[in-house]
């Protein structure tokens, strides 16, 4: 079996450390995430929290576009944190990524990352309405959004979970992205981008008016129109989403 890997420069004197904790990810480690596809470990390196997020092993065809073709998801993870970052866009200290490849392909890979804890998700401003300070969080993470959108990122996994929320010394929030295998970046963004980015957060009307509020404070577009295109743009999510969980729930019934 061969592999490929690269680390960040900053944790090159860890490397044979963090290498260590990869190979033997099974059987070390805390969970953190322990999903169906990907897992998630905790490790301490010299004092420190790393994050070691384990991806799926994909399938036969995706096997050979890893190898071939596609940049598997873990090198995806490493070289977009890095790009968030040059942009000044949070997210947690990229590590390294590792792949292991077998005669047909890519069997399995790796993306480390310094662990971060945060107070909340976004998550939480959907489920708990009363969450303390409810919105200026959500007013705040509306100002980064935009500040997203203003650098030409689309991140094409803005879902619930993956923002975590830090309260700040003076009372103001930091937001960091995870999950970044999914994501593209332009030079510019065009109005049906941005508000589409903004639909897998929350089916609330009551936020989108929020956040369609804010954004309108820094964007050249009313906020009745952003609110119209934000909340036709989240129901097309809701109802797409609704039929998938249906259909999902159909093929399980047949399959029993």
């Amino acid at each position: 079996m061969k592999h490929s890997f690269l680390f960040s420069s900053a944790f090159l004197k860890k490397q044979d450390e963090i290498l260590e904790k990869i190979t033997t990810f099974k059987t070390s480690g805390v969970f953190l995430v322990e999903g169906q596809r990907n897992a998630i470990k905790l490790f301490e390196v010299d004092g420190k929290t790393i994050n070691i997020k384990s991806f799926k092993v994909p399938h036969f065809i995706n096997k050979i576009a890893y190898q071939y073709f596609r940049k598997s998801k873990a090198k995806r993870s490493f070289e977009y944190a890095t790009q968030l970052l040059a942009k000044g866009i949070g997210t947690p200290q990229p590590i390294a990524y590792f792949e292991n490849y077998d005669v047909l392909g890519l069997k399995d890979s790796y993306y480390v990352s310094e662990h971060l804890s945060c107070d909340l998700t976004f998550r939480e401003l959907v489920e708990i309405p009363d969450y303390p300070d409810h919105e200026n969080i959500l007013r705040q993470f509306t100002q980064f959004c935009f500040d997203l959108h203003e650098k030409g990122v689309e991140f094409l996994d803005h879902s619930p979970g993956n923002t975590l929320i830090q309260k700040q010394a003076d009372g103001k929030y930091a937001f960091y992205l995870v999950d970044l295998n999914r994501m593209q970046f332009h030079t510019a963004m065009d109005f049906d981008t941005r508000m589409k980015n903004l639909s897998h957060l929350t089916p609330k009307k009551e936020m989108i008016v929020v956040m369609s509020e804010e954004y309108a404070k820094f964007y050249a577009q009313s906020q009745e129109l952003i609110f119209e295109k934000m909340w036709f743009e989240t129901q097309e999510f809701q109802q797409k989403f609704a039929k998938k969980q249906r259909l999902k729930k159909q093929i399980k019934f047949w399959k029993k």
